[in-house]
């Protein structure tokens, strides 16, 4: 009798929590997993069928819905097998999860999204976009803007793109010069089969000059030690020749220089870079094969010009631009390229689009969509951290502030953050 009476206060004790939970708006809140409708087909998804299953089971009060595709790599029957449940209609979810951008005529009013919207820098071509989801009282909150207190980017998929533009500089250099064929980075399972294909090459003495230390630098710089290719110091790779391929990963600092010479830091590069100018030359003259994987920034000086090109003393004949800025710091990069045709030639006499295999060309690879290629290791690496960094937000009261951070528009307005966009949705 005791026993029982124990028990009966234990249960009656728990009521109240119960009840409380239930009266919090949308306590079981539903999360879609979007259909990616962007032409062309974009494969990856925010969340793998085994990452959701894992997150059911950490969050009951939590409910994932995913919307049919026939083109994503992870197939509607993966999610079944996961005990995912699969619908054509997202229109009860409270958030929704997406990749690329939605068409307008698919946005839902009225509900929260996550996607790459690609507004933040006043992208012309999806103005009408960012219009749209105000007029549609949407609560957007960009991939890009998914930050921490220091402004330091929580998900992304950088890190693939340097795995497969790393992989396809070398596709590319081995086409232009007719010296072996690699197969394309989007027939082969994963980073793994990409390296594999790497470490068969038999290359001759060239130097390979890659920018930036952040996931998209790191992420090439890993398939670079994974083929097992000799990294060299600056000073090496500007005086030295050698008997085999190397490579140097280079910094802000060590290919842009103050113009009035003082030596500072990279801090100060990026406080004033209108205070600097380019001395990629030095490594222009000497490389045969250039990997981009640096951050551009507004103000930034240009890393090589359409003079810079022109010089005879410019030596790259391949460019592997990751970064893929058009007609911006990359002079070669005249356009994007496609998974389907990734290399175009840039002829710079004439500063025209030629065939990448005619003598003057430089051979150009700008897929601005790498990480497709992987669609798999992408979308598994990328939902591991939207899991960690965004999902606990939701239950938490968002106590590290990143879903407010992330917040671009709210009530049909931009969010405080976000109000230099004013005057590009203005169409000023």
């Amino acid at each position: 009798m005791y026993k029982n009476s124990i028990r009966l206060l234990f249960v009656i004790s728990l009521i109240p929590n119960i009840f409380e939970a239930k009266l919090i708006p949308n306590y079981i809140m539903k999360i879609g997993i979007l259909k990616e409708r962007k032409n062309p087909p974009d494969r990856r998804v925010v969340l793998s069928p085994k990452k959701c299953a894992e997150l059911l089971k950490t969050y009951p009060q939590m409910e994932i819905k995913v919307e049919s595709s026939e083109t994503r790599f992870f197939t509607d029957d993966d999610y079944k097998n996961e005990g995912i449940k699969v619908f054509e209609d997202m229109t009860d979810c409270d958030v929704l999860l997406g990749v690329k951008e939605v068409p307008i005529e698919n946005l839902i009013p009225n509900k929260k999204y996550f996607f790459f919207s690609h507004t933040i820098k006043k992208q012309k071509y999806n103005r009408e976009l960012l219009r749209a989801i105000l007029a549609k009282n949407i609560e957007l909150h960009d991939h890009e803007t998914v930050v921490d207190k220091n402004n330091t980017r929580l998900v992304a998929f950088g890190i693939y793109a340097g795995f497969v533009g790393a992989y396809n500089a070398f596709r590319t250099f081995g086409l232009k010069f007719n010296l072996f064929n690699l197969p394309k980075a989007e027939a082969l399972h994963d980073k793994k089969m990409l390296v594999e294909e790497l470490k068969k090459l038999k290359l001759s003495a060239i130097k390979v000059v890659l920018t930036g230390k952040g996931r998209v630098g790191n992420g090439a710089k890993e398939m670079l030690d994974g083929m097992e290719m000799r990294e060299v110091s600056v000073d090496e790779f500007l005086t030295k020749t050698f008997e085999e391929a190397v490579f140097v990963q280079i910094d802000v600092l060590d290919y842009n220089k103050r113009k009035d010479g003082i030596v500072k830091d990279e801090n100060d590069f990026f406080k004033n870079p209108q205070e600097y100018k380019s001395d990629f030359m030095r490594f222009a003259k000497v490389a045969d094969v250039y990997i981009t994987g640096h951050f551009y920034g507004v103000g930034a000086p240009y890393i090589f010009t359409k003079e810079d090109a022109k010089s005879p003393d410019f030596n790259i004949k391949v460019v592997a631009d990751i970064s893929c800025d058009v007609d911006g710091p990359v002079a070669s990069t005249i356009r994007s390229s496609t998974i389907a045709d990734p290399i175009y030639g840039y002829n710079p006499k004439t500063e025209q689009e030629v065939n990448f295999m005619d003598k003057d060309a430089i051979a150009v690879m700008a897929v601005d969509n790498l990480p497709c290629e992987l669609p798999k290791d992408a979308s598994e690496g990328f939902g591991e951290n939207f899991a960690k960094h965004v999902i606990p937000a939701f239950f938490n009261n968002d106590k590290d502030g990143v879903l407010q951070r992330a917040k671009m528009t709210e009530n049909g307005k931009l969010t405080e953050r976000f109000s230099y966009l004013q005057d590009f949705v203005d169409g000023k």
